[in-house]
C-alpha cells in the first residue's frame, strides 16, 4: 500500500476520491431518526459549496450541473455531519430535511420495497 493509500485510509486528511466521471456518492441520512433520505451524485464543486453553505449541493447527472437540493422547492437538506467511508470515495450526509427529500413528494426516496416481482410502498409518505 502506498503512502498516499495509507493516509486515505487510516489517516486525518481529507482526500476524496472521485470516480472517472469525477464524482462520489453521497447518502442523505437524517440526523435525528437515522433514516435513509436519498442518494446523489457530488462532484468537487457540489461538496465544495455543502462544506461552505452547511446546505447540500450535489451534481445532476442528467442536467450536467451543480443543483442546491431545494434550490426551487424551498426543501433544502441541512448538514449537519458528513460522515466518510474508508477509502473516502462515498459519504454519508447527516441532514436536518426541511420537507420531503424525494421529488415525487415522498419523505425519502426510498418509500417502496421490493416484494417478489413487484414493488410495494413502506411507511408514510
Amino acid at each position: 500500500m502506498s503512502t498516499q493509500e495509507a493516509e486515505r485510509e487510516s489517516g486525518s486528511t481529507f482526500m476524496p476520491k472521485f470516480d472517472a466521471a469525477g464524482l462520489l456518492s453521497a447518502v442523505v441520512q437524517h440526523a435525528e431518526t437515522g433514516e435513509i433520505l436519498m442518494l446523489a451524485f457530488m462532484d468537487e464543486q457540489a461538496l465544495d459549496a455543502t462544506r461552505k453553505t452547511g446546505i447540500a449541493h450535489f451534481y445532476s447527472r442528467s442536467r450536467g450541473k451543480l443543483w442546491m437540493k431545494g434550490e426551487t422547492s424551498g426543501n433544502v437538506l441541512n448538514v449537519e455531519a458528513i460522515l466518510v467511508d474508508c477509502d473516502q470515495d462515498a459519504l454519508v450526509l447527516k441532514a436536518m430535511p426541511a420537507g420531503p427529500a424525494c421529488h415525487t413528494g415522498a419523505r425519502s426516496c426510498f418509500y417502496r420495497k421490493l416484494a417478489g416481482d413487484r414493488l410495494e410502498r413502506v411507511g408514510e409518505v
